[in-house]
């Protein structure tokens, strides 16, 4: 056996912090080892050559890289040495930047440390053996769940290219927040002339299929060949049906407060979102209705010319086959009852950004009147706050949400634009304008609007009469501010919306500590999760605005394509393999499996039948979760079998 040693010195990333022409000399002296050299990156091109013509001239068989993080490099490093001949499986990484030299100060002490580690992935690396890949076939269908601008862009991408797509959307139209915004930063375009279109594509393309009203409940299979389940919940109103005449809405006894509007306006029981909503089709709650279980009221029914509306609709499971899902579910506002200190629920002129888009708004409750909701008076004066729970660590959202700086001042714009002798007043911590023109909407708004920017925190509102007391303090000039205002509008962050938590889970995708869905990587991934197949778009990630959210969207429809354009894929050979012979069949695996590759089977074995473990290979992510809980020792994980790691256990224990 022979065995290759590569240490990398990342420029000054892993030198300054180990000694890598020392540890390049102790690795000669380990079992096995025929050649060990340092270069400064080894993952560039003559750094690859280099290994290159070591397994030609030195018939290398083993190969050690230390570098960076295997999950940055490790692809790039097994290309190398499959292009050379070897099996790709015969490749170990040492991680010593993320877990040495990022992390230690002492040179003496990262020298140590990675030492050990080289020595111990050496005599792992003589017992690692080739694996074989698996392939499998793929079904070229792909799955958007989310019905926002994210999602509604992936699927348009995807059925351009010429792949059937199924769109799932919870509520009765697609859209998403995008259609509730009146206007759009930093052009000011109306947000649903831009939507509008994109909407209508998706509910005429014939390669999209629109389910609304529906949800995801199960989804089970393997990259390429995911089974899902889809709950089709009954809209009672049968879309090809409706002709949008209205004549049911007038005689439904029922109000209710209506969502879109932010509940500033009424609806009826039955109803359309909103007059672009897609489908076009009016849909009934059956929350509110009397006319469903029992059949009280059918005042809307009796009225329908068309003969559209069908009280005895079902919910409905639909079961098909994907190769890609794209998950889109969107985002919601951090509630801002949770903000007491600002007055949200008491005080009734203070009112949050999605509900100012809703006043402002020409399709809105005040038909683009800005109005106070408290007597209908024009606002003076108004103040915007930023930051409305957010960058608070210690009671809010500790994080940034890109957008509420920009929306703020857009909002503040078109006040002026409405009220021109109106009075806007920002308070913020710090404006952010990471995007393109941004910055000059800002200046735009300072200098040529007249609206004023406070630098500073908010600490308390009060009703004072007919106005709002606001206290806070200007950081600027270290002074205590107290000013009156009209309506007070408090812009809130992002979170990570009860779709995307529900999808989390069920998709077995991993989260953030804020509850955003957590990348494959940040940088080199961003649209890819740890399950292979499946993708994110838009703000399940993150907070994001709009043009970001598109341009991600599409990057993760062109992922997907990657996937659903071929007719085979290539499944990793890490995985785990069951010892039929060890194995009594007691089901510990299957629990401990976060994947359910692992399912009982009945065998017969010396004459008497019997239950042993079976791992789906296509399913299986080489956690080695199923290893860990055997208690027979029955199931090993292919790649990382206890020698190997016991091997590599004993050099760290040398020290």
């Amino acid at each position: 056996m022979k065995i290759g040693v590569y240490v990398c010195e990342c420029g000054s990333n892993i030198a300054s912090t180990v000694d890598v022409e020392a540890i390049v000399e102790q690795a000669k002296e380990f079992p096995n080892v025929e050649v060990s050299r340092v270069y400064k990156y080894m993952c560039s091109d003559p750094g690859q050559e280099i290994i290159k013509k070591d397994i030609e001239e030195k018939q290398l068989d083993r190969i050690v890289v230390a570098a960076c993080s295997p999950r940055m490099h490790e692809p790039t490093f097994r290309a190398v040495i499959e292009d050379k001949g070897l099996n790709p499986y015969v490749l170990e990484m040492v991680n010593i930047r993320e877990q040495v030299s990022w992390v230690h100060e002492n040179k003496k002490d990262g020298t140590e440390k990675a030492a050990s580690l080289l020595k111990g992935a050496v005599l792992r690396s003589a017992l690692m053996q080739p694996l074989e890949k698996k392939k499998v076939g793929v079904t070229h269908k792909a799955l958007v769940i989310g019905g926002g601008i994210a999602g509604i862009q992936a699927a348009l991408d995807l059925a351009d290219m010429g792949f059937k797509t199924t769109l799932v959307e919870k509520t009765s139209s697609i859209g998403g927040k995008m259609a509730q915004m009146d206007k759009t930063f930093p052009t000011l375009d109306c947000s649903q002339c831009i939507l509008s279109p994109k909407m209508v594509d998706v509910s005429r393309h014939p390669n999209i299929e629109l389910l609304s009203l529906s949800e995801v409940v199960e989804v089970d299979g393997y990259v390429g060949n995911f089974k899902v389940k889809i709950k089709r919940n009954p809209r009672y109103v049968i879309e090809d049906k409706c002709t949008l005449c209205d004549d049911c809405v007038p005689v439904c006894p029922v109000i209710e407060h209506d969502e879109y509007n932010q509940g500033f306006a009424p609806r009826r029981a039955i109803y359309i979102a909103y007059p672009q909503a897609i489908p076009a089709s009016y849909v009934i709650d059956p929350d509110a209705c009397l006319g469903i279980d029992p059949l009280i009221c059918a005042k809307c029914r009796d009225v329908c010319g068309p003969e559209a509306i069908d009280f005895d609709m079902q919910p409905k499971i639909i079961e098909d086959e994907f190769g890609a899902i794209i998950l889109a579910t969107g985002y919601e506002t951090y509630p801002i009852e949770k903000i007491g200190e600002y007055g949200y629920g008491t005080i009734p002129d203070v009112i949050s950004g999605l509900d100012f888009e809703r006043i402002i708004s020409s399709g809105g409750p005040t038909g683009g009147k800005i109005l106070r909701p408290s007597d209908a008076t024009v606002p003076k004066t108004v103040v915007f706050i930023h930051c409305a729970g957010s960058r608070d660590p210690s009671k809010h959202l500790p994080y940034c949400s890109k957008v509420c700086c920009m929306y703020s001042t857009k909002h503040a714009l078109q006040y002026k634009h409405v009220v021109h002798d109106g009075t806007a007043i920002n308070f913020y911590i710090d404006i952010r304008t990471g995007g393109k023109d941004y910055e000059e909407f800002y200046q735009r708004a300072a200098e040529e609007d007249h609206v004023i920017y406070l630098r500073g925190k908010v600490s308390e509102l009060f009703q004072d009469g007919d106005k709002i007391l606001i206290k806070g303090a200007d950081t600027l000039s270290g002074e205590t501010v107290e000013l009156h205002a009209d309506l007070v509008v408090l812009a809130t962050g992002m979170i990570p919306s009860e779709g995307t938590k529900e999808m989390a889970s069920l998709l077995n995708v991993s989260v953030g500590i804020n509850g955003f869905i957590r990348e494959a990587h940040p940088k080199l991934k961003p649209v890819d999760t740890a399950i292979a197949g499946v993708f994110v778009a838009g703000t399940v990630t993150g907070p994001k605005d709009i043009p970001e959210t598109v341009s991600n969207a599409s990057g993760a429809a062109s992922r997907a394509a990657g996937i659903l354009s071929q007719d085979e894929l290539e499944i990793e050979g890490t995985v785990a393999k069951v010892e039929e012979s060890l194995c009594r069949g007691c089901g510990l695996c299957g629990e401990a499996c976060p994947y359910s590759a692992i399912e009982l089977e009945t065998v017969n074995r010396y004459g008497h039948t019997m239950q042993v473990a079976f791992v789906n290979e296509a399913m299986c992510k080489g956690c080695g979760s199923c290893a860990a809980a055997c208690l027979n020792g029955a199931i090993n994980q292919l790649g990382y079998t206890d020698g190997q790691i016991l091997a590599l256990i004993s050099a760290l224990g040398e020290e």
